[in-house]
């Protein structure tokens, strides 16, 4: 392809929040300057989308070190001044959750499109509001919903489209690890994910991600029953000052999804890892199971699953894990953020489909907030519809 028949789209990013881990490693050096450096998304014969990114934050020295480090050369910390710059057409944030909902609608307000991460508000009243304000300004609007291009969830799906477990009865999830409190061994997770009061919790977080895990490739979650526990009451901060645990760091919940399917699912940052990954999902159907990891599948059909007898007299005479079958590889996978990303700026330029807008971030939150209401009440509770605007 040569550079003078080529026809680029150079689509401005506002990059609010790229400072941290997250923001920087995925979002910004494994997805945008990724696709830059392979050159570009093509989206016809000789047409490409190229990514220019405008990194916004509250620290300069973080930032001019991320723009120097990256090649990155513009950077703000005035997130005014980057909005009204109309060579940036898309606003995207990964800022504190609790800061997210002002500068969307501040980003909303100036026109540009809208691309989050998630949870997208600390309240489902929030989110749906940012969905409506988005969708009603004519804004093309999308949430992070990475999980859905892992390679263990995409081979989940190859399953369930091939129809190999028949009925689906049960879905069991375990995700977490033991994150360290700071003290004799260095903490993995900010400060911040431990207190209520800044938009922490396991609940909050990781719930959104078990929504649409559920909602795409079950059915959609129609009521919760959950209940947590801040375990450890007490860690230290960035800057090694104990500080009080606010938030849950454990959660236990069960959802009911549409037609009748169980999913269980066990997240924690207290927990110490004998599993095959920092999370497994196994799916239980009538005609066989499958249980994932992050990048793996294992199967066992109905006709090579074991018949084991209860004897507790006699050592197991069944290696479980032996009737297990690994799918092997049939196909490389991309980063799961950049390929959310190019189906993004496909749908911005392109005006391809992008079902993963706001609303579905706003489901993310919902589910959260019905979790905790769960868990405060010590009930059952039912999820309700939201109205989709058109």
């Amino acid at each position: 392809m040569s550079s003078q028949t080529q026809n680029t789209h150079r689509v401005g990013i506002i990059m609010n929040g790229v400072t941290g881990r997250m923001g920087t490693n995925q979002h910004l050096i494994r997805s945008l300057l990724a696709i830059t450096e392979d050159g570009g998304i093509p989206i016809g014969e000789n047409e490409v989308i190229i990514p220019e990114p405008y990194l916004v934050g509250r620290n300069p020295s973080k930032l001019e070190k991320l723009s120097v480090s990256t090649g990155v050369e513009k950077w703000t910390t005035d997130l005014d001044e980057a909005l009204a710059d109309d060579n940036y057409s898309v606003y995207f944030d990964a800022q504190l959750t609790s800061l997210r909902v002002d500068a969307v609608e501040k980003a909303i307000s100036a026109g540009k499109h809208i691309y989050c991460e998630k949870p997208t508000a600390t309240s489902a009243d929030e989110a749906y509001n940012l969905y409506q304000k988005a969708t009603r300004a004519g804004l093309k609007n999308g949430v992070v919903q990475d999980k859905l291009w892992l390679p263990g969830i995409q081979k989940l799906k190859r399953l369930i489209d091939a129809d190999f477990f028949g009925k689906i009865i049960a879905v069991r999830g375990e995700f977490g690890y033991w994150v360290f409190q700071g003290d004799a061994i260095p903490t993995q997770r900010p400060s911040w994910n431990y207190r209520s009061e800044d938009g922490g919790g396991i609940i909050l977080d990781m719930f959104s991600h078990w929504r649409y895990v559920l909602d795409n490739l079950f059915g959609e979650v129609k009521g919760v029953s959950c209940i947590a526990s801040t375990h450890l009451p007490s860690r230290r901060d960035e800057n090694n000052e104990e500080y009080e645990c606010t938030a849950e760091d454990a959660a236990y919940a069960t959802f009911e999804l549409e037609g009748g399917i169980i999913a269980h699912f066990n997240s924690s940052w207290a927990v110490r890892v004998r599993r095959d990954d920092l999370l497994t999902i196994q799916v239980d159907g009538l005609k066989g199971s499958a249980v994932i990891g992050l990048r793996d599948c294992w199967i066992q059909p109905l006709s090579g699953t074991p018949r084991p007898v209860w004897n507790p007299d006699i050592e197991q005479p069944i290696k479980f894990f032996d009737g297990w079958l690994k799918i092997p590889e049939q196909e490389t996978y991309e980063n799961a953020f950049r390929a959310q990303w190019e189906l993004f700026l496909r749908h911005v330029v392109n005006d391809e489909p992008f079902p993963w807008n706001l609303l579905e971030g706003a489901k993310g939150v919902q589910l959260a907030e019905k979790g905790m209401e769960s868990w405060k009440s010590r009930k059952w509770v039912e999820i309700p519809e939201f109205k989709v605007i058109t």
